[in-house]
């Protein structure tokens, strides 16, 4: 483990519209997957912070350590960036590891392998991110503390879009090395898939 002390934010702001449900509370072996996902990014980072419009809806899941920061909608649906803007302006460390609170498959071995390459990473990247066929895999990856302004701007200007705004930047790709790690839930069929694995 290097010196890079990092925060985590995990987004627990979507609609959820194809589950049919919210996603962050789909038990995945017993356990809410919100709460699986906050307690692999404690193992990862000092500092976890929950962005979601609805803190009152995760309050009885076992999180300790993990503060809700609660998110602003700027519209009816937002999206993801604009929710990680308002965690990213809490950050205090260089380093923040953004996670989606979909991602059944997280492993700490991948995620710490990775942070250990941050040092690593050039001085005019802004992110660290997972790279596949449809772009950058933004919901689970590192961004620097320092992209904010930039970002802000971005969403000024009405941009939502993950992949367009790392399109306008620097960013370093991590080696995936296990695929199925960034794989999401978003629907009942991706659930049954997590079941059947």
């Amino acid at each position: 483990m290097t010196n890079n002390k990092i925060t985590a934010i995990v987004l627990a702001g979507g609609q959820s519209s194809r589950m049919g449900e919210d996603k962050a509370l789909i038990p995945i072996e017993g356990i809410p997957m919100l709460q699986r996902v906050c307690s692999i990014a404690q193992a990862c980072a000092d500092t976890v912070y929950v962005v979601t419009p609805w803190p009152e809806r995760y309050q009885h899941l076992v999180l300790p350590g993990c503060q809700f920061i609660s998110e602003t909608p700027l519209s009816p649906s937002h999206g993801p960036l604009v929710g990680f803007s308002q965690g990213l302006a809490q950050v205090q460390t260089d380093w923040v590891l953004l996670l989606a609170c979909d991602l059944p498959k997280l492993k700490v071995e991948v995620l710490q392998e990775w942070i250990a390459r941050l040092d690593s990473v050039g001085d005019d990247a802004i992110a660290a991110l997972a790279h596949h066929a449809k772009g950058w895999e933004p919901l689970c990856g590192f961004y620097r503390r320092r992209c904010l302004p930039e970002l802000l701007e971005f969403i000024n200007q009405g941009g939502r879009s993950f992949q367009q705004w790392l399109k306008q930047h620097s960013v370093q790709v991590l080696p995936v090395l296990e695929p199925e790690m960034l794989f999401n839930c978003n629907t009942p069929e991706d659930l049954a898939d997590t079941d059947n694995k």
